[in-house]
Formats: structure tokens, sequence, C-alpha cells
């Protein structure tokens, strides 16, 4: 049986549980449920539905990049020199295994992907970029954008 690719359905108070998440990713069970007008028990249900079905793909902390020394963002424009299956499968495998790339986005346009990085400065930048970028596979060419101002990072989601 093939699966649906379509999103579950979602009522007013999974939407309300999921804007609580996303607020803070620590509040427990209890707290959820008060806030939502339900009873632990049936807001338990609830978010283990979410996670089993893939709404909730997992809760994390958000560091604050400066304080653990990966304060400058980079974005990373990567046009490869084939547009073939072959070449994004080998592109992709490759970038996974680089620690510093948050990101990476196949996209439409003038790049094949967008790469997100967090480094300690442009120093840490450069050897990157010298060691390991310009050796993935595939790539012709690639341009660099320094975040000067991060203005939205990692908004939630509108529910």
């Amino acid at each position: 049986m093939k699966e649906s690719t379509d999103p579950p359905a979602l009522d007013r108070t999974d939407l309300r549980i999921l804007r609580l998440l996303q607020s803070d990713g620590r509040m427990g069970n209890a707290e959820i449920a008060k806030r939502v007008n339900t009873s632990a028990a049936t807001c338990h249900r609830r978010l283990q539905a979410l996670f089993a079905g893939g709404v909730v793909r997992v809760v994390r902390a958000l560091i604050d990049p400066a304080r653990v020394g990966r304060g400058t963002l980079v974005i990373v424009g990567v046009v490869l020199d084939r547009s073939t299956p072959e070449a994004f499968s080998a592109f992709e495998a490759a970038v996974r295994g680089i620690p510093t790339v948050l990101d990476c986005h196949l996209v439409a346009g003038d790049f094949d992907y967008f790469l997100k990085i967090r480094v300690s400065d442009m120093a840490d930048f450069n050897r990157l970029h010298s060691t390991t970028l310009l050796g993935l596979p595939g790539v012709r060419q690639l341009r660099t954008f320094f975040v000067m101002k991060e203005v939205i990072d990692n908004a939630p989601l509108d529910l």
C-alpha cells in the first residue's frame, strides 16, 4: 500500500499543541494539557500521534551560536558541473558529512544548492572553503555570502 503524502488532518487543539511546543520545547505534558484545556492523558495521546505521524520530527534546544564559538553565518550558493541525478546524489551525500553545514537546499534558478554554514570567523570559513567545499563532488562554482545581520532565523511556523 502506498504511503500518503497528504498532511494529516489537524484540529484546533493539535495546532495549539504545536504552537506551544514551538514556543517552548521543554514544556511538559501537564502544562500543555492545561493550556489547551484537555486532560493530561488526552494531551499525551495527541502528542504521541503528532510524533508518530511525523508532524513533530524532533524537539531540541536552540543554542546561541556566538556563545559556542559559531557566531559567523555564511550562505553559500553552489553550482554543479552537471544536472544529473547521480551528480545531485554524490553532492548531497558528501555535504551530509560536513558538520558545520546546518542546511542544504536544492533550489531552482541560478544555483543548484544553497548551504547555510556556521563557523567561528572568516578564517575558519576560509579553511573550510579551501579544504572541504572546493573538493565537493561536481562543484563548478561557489558563491559566498557572509551574513551581516540575522533579522529572522529559525522562526516558528505560523500555525
